[in-house]
């Protein structure tokens, strides 16, 4: 037998030891998961107890005077959110033209242990709006001490509303029409690390999952990357507006399909202004660059690619209850030699919760 199957054989047995042993304690003290208790279990076990406390101190070391843990691993949260989407397409002729969907509201419940969540939300806008458009947008984000992660995914294919149009030479008028022209998908991610990463959390504003004690702010750097699939058909859009439309629009369609590479930098800010209540604010700059493709989709193209995103919180926590509302834009513009495109996704969340243990 070699010595590699006699080493994997080992190293299986310790896991199965280990969990066993996690089995019987927890059959035998009714759910416990006392660190100190599975350390005595043996070596690995210990090991394993040993690098959790090294990274929970790494990555969640605060200055407890400024921030400190909620001291509930459990909670469950009430949330109401609604968000739209606005676009802005000036033209080489000076003609400009905005769109603004209509606020997509939805209601749920969640059940949160620690970073994990489940949870439910009901589609509200076809009852107040009397829509069921199937705009989709979801985020995941992680936060810890040193850095905040966010993943975020965006869709329209099924229409929008022409809010305003400005015709070369003429006047704004406000039009307000329907317009179902439109295919956009706009993804990406951002990374960002806190400076003064001990005495300001930003998951205490954002997240609930902290609480801020003293006034607390940081400056933050990081990388983002953004993936944008725009598609404007205009071939339907009513006579006075087409015409007015300068000419030279491949398919009469503007496409932009772009991967962009952004650099960005900003600053959070927590601010303690009552006992209980804390009110976060954070602005990012980003820029970068864009390579892709702008209506012509045979002649790609490398250009400058600048984004921008606040945020903006209040928050009331009160032992185990918490509430809060919580507001964000993301801006962002795509510029070339004809044509300026500004993009912006804007929500708002309100929660109630309340936080537990189970043990």
């Amino acid at each position: 037998m070699s010595h590699n199957n006699i080493t994997g054989r080992k190293v299986k047995s310790r896991v199965l030891t280990l969990i066993t042993a996690v089995i019987f304690a927890i059959s035998a003290n009714a759910i416990s998961f006392d660190l100190d208790s599975i350390a005595a279990m043996g070596r690995f076990p210990r090991f394993c107890v040993n690098t959790y406390k090294w990274g929970d101190k790494f990555f969640n070391g605060y200055d407890t005077a400024y921030v400190a843990g909620t001291g509930y691993k459990w909670n469950v949260k009430l949330r109401t959110e609604s968000w739209t989407d606005y676009y802005n397409l000036h033209f080489d002729n000076e003609t400009e033209m905005s769109m603004i969907s209509r606020p997509s509201t939805s209601a749920g419940i969640y059940l949160t242990y620690m970073a994990l969540s489940v949870g439910y939300d009901m589609n509200l806008s076809k009852y107040f709006n009397g829509h069921e458009e199937a705009r989709r947008r979801w985020n995941f984000g992680f936060n810890c001490m040193l850095f905040s992660a966010n993943l975020y995914f965006v869709n329209n294919d099924v229409g929008t509303r022409i809010s305003t149009f400005r015709p070369y030479g003429g006047e704004v008028i406000h039009p307000d029409i329907v317009y179902k022209g439109i295919n956009n998908t706009n993804w990406g991610f951002d990374l960002s690390y806190f400076f003064t990463h001990r005495r300001y959390s930003h998951a205490a504003a954002f997240n609930f999952s902290r609480i801020q004690h003293r006034t607390g702010g940081s400056f933050f750097a990081g990388f983002s990357f953004n993936r944008i699939k725009y598609d404007f058909d205009f071939n339907n859009l009513p006579e006075d507006i087409s015409e007015a439309l300068p000419p030279g629009i491949p398919d009469n369609h503007y496409v932009v399909n772009t991967h962009n590479y952004i650099l960005s930098g900003g600053y959070g800010y927590n601010w303690v202004f009552a006992r209980h209540w804390l009110m976060g604010m954070s602005g990012t700059v980003m820029g970068g660059l864009s390579d892709g493709y702008y209506e012509d989709t045979s002649n790609k193209k490398a250009t400058f690619m600048a984004m921008s995103r606040g945020e903006l919180s209040v928050v009331w926590n009160n032992n185990h209850w918490f509430a809060g509302a919580v507001g964000n834009v993301r801006l962002g513009m795509v510029r070339d030699h004809k044509r300026t495109l500004m993009s912006s996704v804007i929500n708002v969340e309100v929660s109630l919760g309340y936080r537990f243990n189970l043990w």
